[in-house]
């Protein structure tokens, strides 16, 4: 049995490191009334627990003691909850900087010391912007060559400066000015909404841009989706939001003597057409140079030609502040070389696939206009394909800059990014050198949370090349493909979430995303395929039932990544009127869906050719029992149990229409031969009855062998392939599949030159961006290195390798709510190690590779209790500590 508080030998007390609020460390500008705060617990030894937390805030950090806490003082709680800790002071004040600490207990009632404090600083909450108004240049007008405009307001400053907070909401996009400086570093800012719903404001601290005298606020904005004026297939726009960039602020200034200044954006701001002469998400930007009003955003211009702004109308949703991760330029990557495939053009080769856009670098006289034209891969000819037919109109991943002829000039685009790894100068003069152009990565600044490694290095490379597509396809929302379409995609996100969980802190992000969801869904409960969106998805290519189930397995999967509480309560009512809906258009027990198992093999165009419904009804089985589930948390027994019965009926009808039980297949009547996913989903999901898994898991098999190791599954198959063929016995069939080298591949992807995830396996394939036929990697994470998160922010840890065939090592180390777990094995001829991290409020079964128990021993054996065997595993329960196992027979 693992060893307990009474009989943990302590090497100190606990100790909270790693403060967050909301899962943020310090934000700036929450409107959560009653945020959460998060510790890591840490302790030496083995089986350390948290028996009692005391939590103090205060006003000062100098306050925070028990004695002088004027904020609030939890108290001595009893608990071993380290996240999810809800702050239950007083009301929070708005604009107000909070510092906290926190010390725990441990389960030997020893008391630690008090963390480094931290803080928090409330955004304007119910406050709002008070008397600002919303502004801009124009009003409806639907042009897209119309430059973006510029905004100014100059004010004067007596007294000297203590704090200066600038909260402020541009539409679809701002760049925030004062003095002449930028504020911040997020770029394509605020996040992406329905903006009929939400709307999202930022804060900055701009105290150290103030300065005594006369000051600048200004602004510069872009159109994005809020006011996107190209004609595309998703009808962007012709949104109901859609209108022309709009910008809302308020600067409130505290003085050193006590006084206040506030600055409203009003009718006093002066505006006018900048340089930026179009900005279009899909087809670039032109800046013209020469029009660039040098110091606009200083004091001392002279803006008598510029006019009054227009007080606009507000958009329609709720302004809120955006609690997610701010899109930031991440890197900076030269080009490995350049071509020339025609005179006057060039095309450089940055060596690798990304999203983002090009900084240029140029001397050029007055007047020359140089264009990038963005593309993943070039033409016969050697120039960049930039096409897509889904944007009507010839312009695509296109910038054009228009030199001043002030020497060396420098731009970069401001509203729009780019899927690419080529781009190709036209009017550039001279040949370029490297310094001429540089690409600016461009994503959602997550954190990544894990590395992996293995021996064997194609595994290393399906696990870098997911890791960089799913950067690739964060802006705000889990896109499909930064070049062709910019997306929400939901099934993208269906199958790519355990991936994003297992690879970077996604906690922040989905939480705003699933307000996305929920912002999308329409009176009868339904939702489109992208989310968010204006009004496509409904029924151009709906009912989906595998992608729009997203919205349930996500939010279930919160607990059990992050253990988020809160986030279940707030989304029940909306996730249960989903799935209410779903089932109520079940016909014959069928979930009748049109999309499936996109883009198998051989089907590059699109649907599959299985029958929808066979994959619709699994996805909607997993997602009513998720939500059936969630319901057992919130203590909602009525609506669980109605749901699970639900959910029995749709395996009843899945398997009587689909399953032949003779033959221990699953397959429908349009099927032209033998489908991987109709078998390996219903086994991945828990649908085939417990007699017949034998025989569907040997058809499986025996269909991978007839193919010589290669797969025919699309992005839903993908992700549950391997996996079910490790988990029932067979890693060495996955092995020889994960790491064959023809196609369909992976490994074909990479011979063809592939840096990053395909959309489809044919080398002809529109994306090469695109995460959602990579899902193998959590094969990888899980199976490989064999650690897997059972539940409740990781509290129940699965260690079990078991996909070691054609590898003898591997290794992940991952952070998590509750601190660092990490797996290491490796094998050294019948000998295996395996070493295991436990954080502190976790309890891992670790199974060891092994012939019998006996041949398995464990360090140190007096804390790691006695094993079980099973199915060639020993098998340990183990707390809190640093283990290692050693197998003499594996």
């Amino acid at each position: 049995m693992p060893v307990g508080p009474d009989s943990w030998t302590p090497g100190g007390p606990l100790t909270a490191d790693k403060l967050t609020t909301e899962y943020a460390d310090r934000p700036l500008g929450t409107d959560v009334t009653r945020p959460r705060l998060g510790w890591i617990a840490t302790a030496p030894g083995y089986g350390a627990t948290q028996s009692a937390y005391q939590v103090l805030v205060a006003s000062d950090p100098e306050l925070l003691s028990p004695e002088s806490a004027d904020v609030w003082d939890s108290g001595k709680v009893a608990s071993a909850k380290t996240f999810g800790v809800v702050y239950e002071g007083p009301a929070l004040a708005p604009r107000t900087r909070y510092h906290w600490a926190v010390r725990l207990w441990d389960g030997l009632e020893q008391v630690g010391r008090w963390s480094a404090s931290t803080w928090f600083e409330t955004g304007l909450l119910a406050e709002g912007f008070g008397g600002a108004q919303w502004i801009g240049a124009r009003e409806e007008v639907r042009d897209e060559d119309v430059p973006a405009p510029l905004l100014r307001r100059t004010f004067a400053l007596a007294a000297p400066v203590e704090r200066a907070r600038l909260y402020a909401s541009g539409l679809a996009y701002q760049e925030l000015r004062v003095n002449g400086q930028r504020v911040g570093d997020s770029v394509l800012d605020p996040g992406f909404t329905d903006y009929d719903e939400t709307v999202l404001y930022v804060s900055h601290d701009v105290t150290g841009l103030l300065q005594a005298g006369d000051n600048v606020l200004g602004a510069e904005l872009g159109r994005g989706f809020f006011g996107l004026s190209t004609p595309n297939t998703w009808r962007w726009h012709q949104t109901p939001w859609n209108a022309e960039p709009r910008l809302i602020a308020r600067l409130v200034i505290e003085h050193t003597d006590g006084t206040v200044t506030e600055i409203i954006s009003d009718d006093t701001w002066r505006v006018t057409e900048g340089p930026t002469r179009s900005d279009s998400l899909f087809c670039g930007e032109t800046y013209d140079a020469r029009l660039d009003p040098a110091g606009w955003d200083a004091a001392g211009f002279d803006d008598s030609s510029w006019r009054p702004a227009l007080v606009l109308p507000a958009p329609r949703g709720a302004v809120r502040a955006q609690e997610h991760e701010p899109i930031r330029v991440i890197e900076d990557v030269a080009p490995v070389g350049f071509t020339q495939p025609k005179p006057g053009v060039w095309v450089a080769d940055f060596g690798r696939t990304t999203a983002g856009w090009t900084k240029l670098r140029v001397s050029a006289p007055a007047g020359t206009t140089i264009s990038l034209t963005h593309g993943e891969w070039l033409l016969a000819d050697g120039t960049v394909f930039a096409q897509n037919k889904h944007v009507h109109k010839d312009r695509f991943q296109r910038d054009e800059f228009i030199a001043a002829g002030n020497g060396v000039e420098e731009w970069e685009p401001r509203f729009s990014y780019k899927g690419f790894r080529y781009v190709q100068l036209e009017g550039f003069p001279g040949e370029p050198l490297p310094g001429a152009v540089t690409m600016r990565v461009v994503h959602s600044d997550v954190r990544e949370i894990s590395r992996f490694t293995a021996s064997a290095p194609l595994y290393e490379q399906i696990d870098h090349a997911m890791r960089r597509t799913v950067l690739n396809n964060l802006h705000g929302i889990p896109t499909d493909t930064p070049k062709l379409e910019k997306n929400g995609w939901t099934g993208d996100a269906q199958v790519g979430a355990p991936t994003m969980a297992g690879t970077l802190d996604m906690a922040r992000f989905f939480t705003k995303w699933l307000g996305d969801l929920r912002d999308s869904q329409d009176a009868e409960g339904r939702l489109p395929v992208i989310v968010p969106t204006g009004d496509w998805g409904y029924t151009e290519l709906a009912p989906a039932t595998e992608w729009s189930t997203v919205y349930p397995f996500i939010l279930r999967e919160m607990h059990r990544w992050y253990g988020d509480e809160r986030l279940l309560a707030d989304h029940w009512d909306a996730v249960l009127r989903y799935v209410d809906y779903e089932l109520a258009r079940v016909e014959d027990g069928l979930s009748l869906s049109v999309l499936g198992d996109w883009i198998p093999p051989g089907y590059p165009a699109g649907p599959p050719p299985e029958d929808r419904r066979l994959t619709g009804t699994a996805y909607l089985y997993r997602a009513v029992l998720a939500v059936a589930e969630i319901g057992d948390l919130l203590g909602r027994a009525a609506e669980a149990d109605r749901l699970r019965k639900s959910a029995a009926e749709l395996a009843d009808g899945l398997n009587r229409a689909f399953l032949d039980r003779s033959a221990g297949v699953y397959r429908s009547a349009s099927d032209p031969d033998y489908r991987q996913t109709s078998n390996a989903v219903p086994l991945a999901f828990g649908l085939v009855p417990d007699d017949l898994v034998p025989a569907v898991v040997a058809n499986l098999v025996a269909d991978l062998e007839a193919r010589d190791f290669h797969l025919n599954t699309g992005c839903l198959g993908v992700g549950v392939l391997l996996p079910v063929l490790s988990a029932f016995g067979h890693a060495d069939v996955a092995a020889k599949v994960a790491l064959q080298r023809t196609y369909p591949s992976w490994g074909y992807w990479f011979d063809q030159g592939a840096d990053t995830m395909w959309e489809m396996w044919e080398t002809d394939t529109r994306s090469r961006n695109h995460y959602f036929q990579g899902t193998v990697a959590q094969w990888l994470l899980e199976n490989v290195a064999g650690l897997r998160n059972v539940a409740a922010g990781w509290e129940r840890i699965l260690v079990r390798p078991d996909g070691r065939e054609q590898v003898n090592s591997a290794s992940l180390r991952t952070d998590t709510v509750r601190g660092r777990v990490a797996v290491s094995w490796r094998r050294i001829g019948r000998v295996f190690q395996l070493e295991v991290q436990v954080p502190v409020g976790a309890t891992a079964e670790v199974h060891v590779p092994s012939a019998a128990a006996g041949d398995v021993t464990a360090v140190p054996a007096p804390y790691a209790g006695e094993p079980v065997y099973a199915d060639g595993y020993t098998v340990y329960t183990v707390p809190s500590g640093h283990w290692n196992f050693t197998s003499r027979t594996s």
